[in-house]
């Protein structure tokens, strides 16, 4: 399935993807008074990532049913009426991965890492597809990062690699956005990753049926019509099931939790000259099938 959030005036909204339109699930089961699904069905995307993966056959199964013989129902949005919300639009956890792809660590002239570099982000930075990313007036060395983020789908602590994809979700495109100046004042980079909007995530959750082989997807993104990054997944240094692993060693994973999964070569503080990114610039981010997440940087406080 192919899910993602909606904004109305009522709140954010579950929508599912399909040939026929957008579907809005809560309206949908509004509309077709299904009692018997009444207490099982995710309606609404605070309990599809509550619950996780044992969600989505049930999801897959009434989305089916509320399609069936139509073509038209007040539930069959048109997508390019729609504004966006984050895919994952209030995750437990954002952890992300540093210096995960060889390339990108070699551009920027640091060391190959032993172990996964881990930091994290706040539910602060995230940000919609098409929504405007605040340039802050204290930060002057702005970077993109194109990222594939992997969405936990079970509960798991000490996860053995080789069941690390069982409690993966789906997938989906991120642009770890980076304030270089903020980031570098410290050891810790926490400042310069958690302003406001700099964690754009979308359109789309592809859910892991979608995707056969994370380690084999294209990773793009450009700026203003340039194409700065071009690279691999199969480039990453960790993979997705030894970044999981790894995290579960020390903390205990969760449903809608999110991972970034570092970003390959092409950023700008790789480059000799730099030029840092500035109002009215306009960066998109797609990986494979994801969708295109595009984001307009302005002036900021």
């Amino acid at each position: 399935m192919i899910l993602l959030t909606f904004q109305t005036s009522h709140g954010r909204q579950l929508g599912v993807k399909t040939e026929k339109g957008i579907i809005d699930v809560k309206l949908a089961h509004q509309e077709l008074h299904d009692s018997e699904t009444e207490n099982a069905l995710p309606t609404t995307p605070n309990e599809l990532f509550s619950e996780g993966i044992p969600a989505l056959e049930r999801l897959h199964e009434y989305v089916s049913t509320a399609i069936e013989g139509r073509d038209k129902a007040p539930w069959i949005l048109e997508e390019s009426t729609l504004s966006y919300g984050p895919c994952v639009p209030n995750p437990g956890k954002i952890l992300c991965v540093g210096q995960n792809y060889r390339r990108h660590a070699i551009e920027s002239g640091l060391a190959i890492p032993e172990t996964p570099l881990l930091f994290s982000k706040f539910n602060n930075a995230l940000a919609a597809p098409d929504e405007d990313i605040p340039l802050p007036k204290g930060a002057l060395e702005n970077d993109y990062e194109a990222e594939l983020v992997v969405v936990i789908g079970k509960r798991g602590k000490q996860i053995p690699v080789s069941k690390a994809l069982d409690y993966v979700m789906g997938y989906c495109n991120g642009n770890d956005l980076s304030a270089r100046d903020l980031q570098m004042l410290t050891s810790q980079w926490l400042l310069g990753k958690s302003l406001d909007k700099f964690m754009p995530i979308g359109p789309y959750l592809a859910t892991k049926d979608e995707v056969p082989d994370p380690q084999n997807l294209s990773v793009k993104c450009w700026l203003n019509g340039d194409l700065r990054q071009d690279s691999s997944t199969a480039d990453m240094i960790f993979s997705i099931q030894e970044i999981i692993s790894y995290a579960s060693n020390y903390m205990t994973l969760e449903p809608g939790d999110i991972i970034t999964t570092g970003t390959p070569e092409g950023v700008i503080y790789g480059m000799q000259e730099r030029v840092w990114l500035k109002p009215g610039d306009e960066v998109v981010v797609q990986i494979d099938n994801l969708g295109k997440l595009r984001n307009k940087m302005v002036k900021g406080e």
